[in-house]
């Protein structure tokens, strides 16, 4: 009877268990305890908020870990029309928030569509290059570069830069890993150089002024410039140690705008200095390098360049994110990934996680 209760508990473990990939999962918890420890510096009275938002987050996770592959292949249409149809419904019914429409009412709750198309944009992508396996042909990344454009232009729209780059980024990716040619890269970013000064009469005054801002920060230091005067003064004053765990002057003096949220890297870095730093960016690229090496094994092209688009996902949270703080690229809202303040953009990232576990977990399956 014993023996059969032990050998009940073991197969009930090693069900629960055998989706979750362990290294990957390590890493995430420690970027979690990271951000924990941070939010009870930068913003204490939010740390009870945040550890529910991971606790759901991980539950969306494991439930996504058990979703075949296959499963997902077959989601990836109905779930990308779904996220434009709700895109569409905010341009038109969308509720209005700081001078941005980015917000649809459903009643019981607020939801923010464009969070959606981080997943749905390269889940459809990776599935339309999955039919063209064989041979794709420039014709297909056309149609490819408009199913991403479709969305990108809608989330722009809002406005939301941050996202519509993110979302960018996410479909642009799988164009790449599906063997996109480098000449014609190399003309893509030629015309988009070309088009800079057109495209700039498009931005709206903020985003202009962002971008101002960036090169002269002091023009206006106690308006536009000063997240970014702030937050490089914190980073530079953490020196190489840091000042410790709540003794950073910036955050605690509340120097540092939105210090819980996009800042958090400022606050990050005035605390623990460059040794901090490093250790941030290390598991970074363990992450990083076990996406890749999960889409490296991945059973299918679809596995595969979902897998890979997902991995480059944190790469950009991170780069963006990591970015701006420091000051060498323009405030668009991103925050630091699975280490700043919030619900939407943890449950994102969880699900890319889970994604990830799935694809690793049916590494071995081939498709018929």
């Amino acid at each position: 009877m014993n023996r059969g209760i032990v050998f009940g508990i073991r197969s009930l473990v090693q069900r629960l268990v055998a989706p979750v990939d362990m290294p990957l999962l390590l890493i995430a918890v420690l970027l979690i305890l990271l951000s924990i420890g941070m939010m009870g510096s930068a913003s204490p009275e939010r740390l009870n908020t945040q550890l529910i938002n991971v606790a759901v987050a991980i539950v969306v996770m494991r439930a996504l870990a058990q979703i075949p592959p296959q499963r997902l292949m077959h989601l990836a249409v109905p779930v990308y029309l779904a996220g434009v149809l709700l895109l569409i419904a905010v341009a038109l019914f969308g509720d209005i928030s700081k001078g941005a429409r980015r917000w649809l009412n459903l009643g019981f709750m607020r939801a923010q569509p464009s969070e959606l198309m981080k997943i749905a944009m390269p889940l459809l992508l990776a599935w339309f290059f999955q039919k063209r396996e064989a041979m794709p042909r420039l014709r297909d990344y056309g149609i490819a570069a408009c199913l991403l454009l479709l969305p990108v232009g809608l989330i722009a729209r809002q406005p939301d830069l941050g996202t519509s780059i993110l979302v960018l980024a996410a479909g642009f990716y799988v164009i790449f890993f599906a063997g996109l040619s480098w000449k014609i890269m190399v003309g893509m970013a030629v015309s988009a150089l070309a088009a800079a000064p057109l495209a700039w009469n498009f931005l709206h005054d903020y985003q202009r002024s962002r971008i101002i801002t960036l090169f002269d920060p002091e023009k206006d230091p106690l308006g536009k410039g000063f997240h970014i005067i702030q937050s490089t003064i914190a980073i530079g004053s953490g020196g190489i140690f840091g000042k410790g765990w709540r003794e950073g002057t910036q955050a605690q003096l509340e120097f540092i705008p939105e210090r819980h949220t996009d800042f958090i890297f400022a606050v990050f870095s005035e605390e623990f200095g460059l040794l901090g730093n490093v250790l941030l960016l290390a598991l970074y690229a363990l992450l990083i390098g076990r996406g890749l090496m999960i889409a490296a094994n991945a059973a299918t092209l679809f596995s595969r360049l979902l897998a890979g688009a997902v991995t480059m996902i944190f790469f950009t949270y991170a780069f963006v994110n990591m970015g701006m703080v420091a000051g060498i690229l323009p405030v668009v809202g991103v925050p630091l990934p699975l280490v700043s303040y919030g619900g939407t953009a943890l449950v994102t990232l969880f699900s890319g996680i889970g994604i990830l576990m799935a694809i690793h977990s049916n590494r071995m399956l081939v498709q018929k």
